[in-house]
């Protein structure tokens, strides 16, 4: 098992490592968590489609099974809100968790920490992350 933390630097960077890195880690039936800030109304209203959402103090937490329409969201989700974050997703945390790997990714994106148990698996991510190596702070844990 190796752990990672991921923060990002350079907020001119696309989603594209993003959404590289969530499409190879997040699969069809893994669980997932989506939080929310309460006021973030469409988010919560996306989200909920794929999972019950329940009231958490200043978030709504949102949690499920990934569908196929779900991993489609995430993948093409483009935020247009940039104003305080180069957001890499709508939502403010997206947490995936399976067997083989948990996947936290928090604020819009911006930061990620992964638990990954297969060498292929962190082979495939640190060869991802190592390519915008400049645009991020990257650690093992």
């Amino acid at each position: 098992m190796k752990r990672f933390a991921v923060q990002m630097i350079d907020g001119s960077i696309s989603s594209d490592w993003w959404k590289t890195i969530m499409e190879h880690f997040t699969n069809v039936g893994d669980t997932f968590e989506i939080r929310c800030w309460k006021e973030e109304l469409s988010e919560i209203a996306r989200a909920s489609l794929y999972g019950a959402a329940i009231d958490d103090k200043n978030e709504v937490s949102i949690k499920g099974i990934v569908t196929k329409e779900l991993l489609e969201e995430l993948l093409t989700d483009n935020p247009e809100d940039k104003t305080i974050y180069n957001k890499m997703t709508s939502f403010f945390t997206v947490n995936i968790k399976n067997d083989l790997y948990d996947i936290w990714s928090e604020h819009y994106g911006t930061e990620m920490y992964l638990e990954i148990a297969a060498a292929k698996d962190i082979a495939f991510f640190e060869q991802v992350i190592n390519q915008y190596s400049d645009q991020f702070s990257i650690g093992t844990l």
